[in-house]
């Protein structure tokens, strides 16, 4: 790090991120009157083959036609988000001990690298994401033996896992691969209480790991794509690594009271959720397009200033009602689309998607043995 960094992180702190985040280094370096995303604007879907902690992954995962249907309707990106135990090999019958957390399992790693090919060769950037890292993971769900913000030997595993991707894909070029490094971080009481109290992980520590998770990631190789997910649940840009050469990955789930309507994980007490409008007023607060507009500045400005971003995650629960889901979502997309920033539906087949996703307020039509939202389809394709 140069003088001009580190005088820049110093006027950060002192002055505020969005004045001072010009001069950004590396891969991200740009001109003061460009307005340009550095990023791509990629359009695309989450995977969710190795999304659970199982063994080997998902045995309906993603095929070579679902990869065919998303080229063919004009998307280029898929993020696949891992639970990283997914690809060990470890006695499941027990909780996972920190000596077991990189007993990696070379057969399930082999298929995930096969499946990034696939993706590849129809035309598709592939995000490889650690969903749960070891120490940390946004949802509960499995026993986690450390913690990543805190435990030193939780950080070192987490550098070995992308020591060993990185190098597993150092051949592949950052237009066909980037690296998230760990979803939506927060510091959270209790990690194995879904509904636990959380907040965002101190910047200096979140510097710490994200900036020695890229320097391992681009020993493999120094062309690498490098991006991390917003603090503070992805909902906050992070101006503690404005100027390292990181993109930054935001949400499309603001409000949660439309994006997650009734989602059990995400609801204390899903019946009770009051009925989300757009616009107007859930519960006992309105909200407008303003409300996203001031929710996305901070990224639209982050952006301006040089760093890329994209919004790694997005979209609606399946009881959300199907007319007040495309119209918030609509200018979600129009926002983000004016800005040049990128998105990635939560997901392809599924609760949230376009294929399959069990809403029972629509009509859908027959596709290849699937049901399509077509309705989404085209407002997807719109943006």
């Amino acid at each position: 790090m140069n003088s001009n960094q580190i005088n820049r992180r110093n006027f950060i702190k002192t002055s505020g991120w969005a004045a001072a985040a010009v001069g950004v280094a590396g891969q991200y370096a740009f001109s003061a009157d460009s307005a340009q995303n550095p990023l791509p604007r990629w359009k695309g879907f989450n995977l969710l083959d190795y999304f659970s902690p199982r063994h080997g992954g998902n045995p309906n995962g993603t095929t070579d036609d679902d990869f065919r249907w998303m080229r063919d309707w004009g998307f280029d990106f898929v993020r696949l988000p891992m639970a990283y135990p997914s690809y060990l090999n470890i006695d499941r019958s027990r909780n996972i001990t920190p000596d077991e957390v990189c007993k990696f399992d070379e057969k399930v790693i082999d298929d995930i690298e096969k499946l990034v090919q696939r993706a590849n060769q129809f035309g598709l950037h592939v995000s490889l994401n650690l969903h749960r890292a070891p120490g940390y993971c946004i949802n509960a769900g499995f026993h986690e033996p450390f913690n990543l913000w805190k435990d030193h030997e939780a950080q070192q595993a987490f550098y070995l896992h992308w020591e060993m991707w990185a190098k597993r894909f150092k051949n592949l070029s950052r237009e066909k691969i980037s690296f998230d490094l760990v979803n939506e971080p927060a510091m959270r009481e209790d990690m194995n209480d879904q509904h636990s109290k959380s907040g965002p992980v101190p910047g200096e520590v979140y510097r710490k790991v994200a900036k020695a998770a890229a320097e391992v990631i681009r020993t493999a190789n120094p062309g690498h794509l490098v991006i991390a997910d917003g603090n503070n649940v992805g909902n906050s840009v992070i101006p503690e690594i404005a100027d390292l050469d990181i993109a930054q990955s935001c949400r499309g789930y603001y409000p949660g009271a439309i994006s997650h309507y009734q989602a059990p994980w995400a609801n204390k007490n899903p019946d009770q959720c009051p009925l989300p409008v757009w616009p107007g007023k859930i519960g006992d607060r309105e909200f407008s397009r303003h409300d996203l507009e001031k929710y996305y500045q901070p990224w639209i400005d982050l952006s301006r200033q040089g760093v890329g971003v994209h919004c790694g995650e997005c979209g609606c629960w399946k009881n959300t009602p199907h007319q007040v889901f495309l119209a918030w979502f609509e200018d979600v997309l129009d926002i983000l689309t004016a800005a040049g920033i990128g998105y990635a539906l939560w997901n392809f087949r599924g609760d949230f998607g376009i294929l399959d996703s069990g809403r029972k307020d629509i009509v859908y039509e027959e596709w290849h043995g699937h049901q399509l939202d077509r309705k989404l389809l085209t407002l997807l394709q719109k943006y």
